[in-house]
């Protein structure tokens, strides 16, 4: 290694050679940069899950727009649309069909244990709705009762939700109903419940018989093909006599969902907080590191100060040495940050996966955060004076 340091610098690599003369020290400190890595992978890794878990229900459906009352500003949150703002909206050339969406959380007591599923009460008759691929049992949601369940759904056995199928229904009992499992669809696990599920609009209603049909939580509309999105929804805005409703594409509806959860929802704001502890961490761990090996070694700095050796000089050994700790120090980081997220991915079910993007991300802040903890440790060699050095 120091050989190879000495070809990529030019010079003999008095950092690397400082380091590694107590390997004790350089362990711990490699230690420390490495948990300031699996912190903030572990949290970059919890955002990413939380966003993927926020769009995933959103993948469930094809729309082109969606009408929400002023305050949702989630797909489970906010207040009820009235079903008259559809057929207002129906009266526009480009919009070709709508859809009534009634969302919340359904409570699957298995004694002991329970599942809650975020449940979504859908018109079967309107197939072009749900998203393709997702089930090809939508017909069966016509018969009271049934529903579809997400066979990746925290709590519920795999062996279980295998077994599920026309042919051989699970019953259970949910919110005083009996309901009927005909069929399964992949979704997983989220923040807001342990799975999903879906079944009619009837059905929903049963479940919960103080709402009612006119007034489901959103309204979903697609366009006829080749129809702009943007100037239907321009349209749509003075066509629709409620101006208190929000009324944006599909997609943009993904999209600020997405934002609130990340900036306004606590679990996102922690993350967040999560994230930057991690980078202050590694901050204080290199600068402690970095200054007592500048302390240690003042008496040789004097030397080449006393020398003529400017501050570009000594600049460069502690960048060398910030640099040896952050790259040394970023592969075990990584490793052991990789194991975590898969095993809290398989225990929770959540997307905890280590992605190109966050290794990229860590890998450049951490290379960073030891420069500029270098750059600071430095301040009190370049501010010596040689005579006082010794």
């Amino acid at each position: 290694m120091t050989r190879l340091l000495q070809r990529l610098f030019g010079r003999l690599p008095i950092g690397w050679l400082q380091l590694t003369h107590k390997r004790g020290r350089f362990a711990a400190a490699l230690a420390g940069v490495a948990f300031a890595n699996v912190l903030v992978f572990v949290q970059l890794g919890l955002m990413n899950s939380m966003g993927a878990a926020t769009l995933k229900p959103y993948e469930f459906f094809q729309a082109d727009i969606m009408i929400s009352a002023g305050d949702a500003n989630a797909l489970s949150e906010g207040g009820n649309v009235a079903r008259q703002w559809m057929l207002q909206a129906l009266a526009d050339p480009d919009v070709a069909d709508g859809m009534g969406l009634f969302v919340s959380n359904v409570l699957w007591d298995r004694g002991g244990t329970s599942i809650s599923f975020t449940s979504f009460g859908i018109d079967p008759a309107h197939a072009g709705f749900v998203a393709p691929g997702l089930t090809d049992d939508q017909d069966l949601l016509q018969v009271p009762g049934a529903v579809i369940l997400d066979r990746l759904a925290r709590g519920l056995p795999p062996e279980e939700a295998a077994a599920i199928r026309p042919q051989t229904p699970l019953r259970f009992e949910a919110q005083g109903r009996t309901l009927t499992a005909m069929a399964t669809f992949a979704g997983g696990g989220g923040f807001g419940g342990d799975g999903f599920m879906l079944m009619s609009d009837q059905t929903f209603l049963s479940l919960f018989p103080a709402r009612t049909s006119a007034a489901p939580d959103h309204i979903l509309l697609r366009l006829r093909p080749g129809s702009d999105v943007a100037a239907t929804v321009t349209r749509l805005r003075g066509l629709i006599s409620d101006q208190s409703l929000r009324i944006r594409s599909f997609a943009d509806a993904a999209q600020e969902d997405l934002r609130y959860q990340q900036t306004q929802r606590p679990t996102g704001v922690i993350f967040g907080f999560g994230v930057l502890i991690g980078v202050l961490v590694g901050i204080v761990i290199v600068y402690q590191v970095l200054s007592a090996d500048v302390a240690d070694h003042l008496r040789e700095y004097a030397t080449f100060k006393a020398m003529g050796y400017g501050s570009r000089f000594f600049l460069g050994i502690v960048l060398e040495e910030a640099l040896v700790l952050g790259l040394f120090g970023f592969v075990p980081g990584v490793l052991i940050g990789t194991g975590i997220l898969m095993l809290m991915g398989a225990v929770t079910t959540l997307p905890l996966t280590m992605t190109p993007g966050m290794a990229v991300t860590v890998f450049l802040g951490t290379v960073v955060f030891s420069a500029l903890s270098g750059a600071i440790a430095t301040r009190r060699l370049a501010a010596a004076d040689p005579a006082d050095l010794f």
